[in-house]
């Protein structure tokens, strides 16, 4: 998911789901894409280098401190105590989300969806939101983010 829907999810999670004086947890779920298998060479006959595939996982991880630091912004910006625990995580986004979230026994579950529609989301490359709306015990928040385009 983009960092555009997830932020627009938490703020709403936080206007519309948590008290100012909350004592609950709120858990910040980061799925990184699974990191993509090196051989030597690639389609073309380039070596990859240790350095690029360096370069390529030190960008990975900017990029969740980036994500982790502006949801933190968020939530200072809605003034509450909430403790927030950060949690990164690598794989198949649907199963690692219902996994976390079972284990954690968690209330809600609140997701931001990219908006793509019917056709695109669902039929061509399935919903991670409906997968897990299916399969996680607690109820499902889909905060849908419309973007002017």
């Amino acid at each position: 998911m983009r960092a555009k829907e997830s932020m627009h999810a938490l703020s709403w999670c936080l206007s519309n789901l948590v008290s100012h004086n909350s004592r609950n947890t709120l858990v910040l779920l980061y799925m990184k894409p699974p990191p993509p298998i090196y051989t030597s060479f690639d389609a073309a006959g380039y070596v990859f280098s240790s350095d690029v595939i360096s370069a390529l996982e030190k960008y990975g991880s900017d990029l969740v401190n980036s994500v982790m630091t502006r949801a933190e912004s968020v939530i200072r910006s809605y003034g509450t105590n909430i403790n927030a625990e950060k949690i990164t995580r690598s794989g198949e986004a649907k199963d690692v989300i219902c996994s976390i979230v079972n284990k954690l026994g968690a209330d809600t579950l609140v997701m931001g969806s990219h908006g793509y529609g019917f056709f695109k989301s669902r039929a061509l490359l399935g919903s991670v939101s409906d997968y897990c709306a299916k399969h996680v015990k607690c109820p499902v928040v889909i905060v849908k983010h419309t973007d002017d385009k």
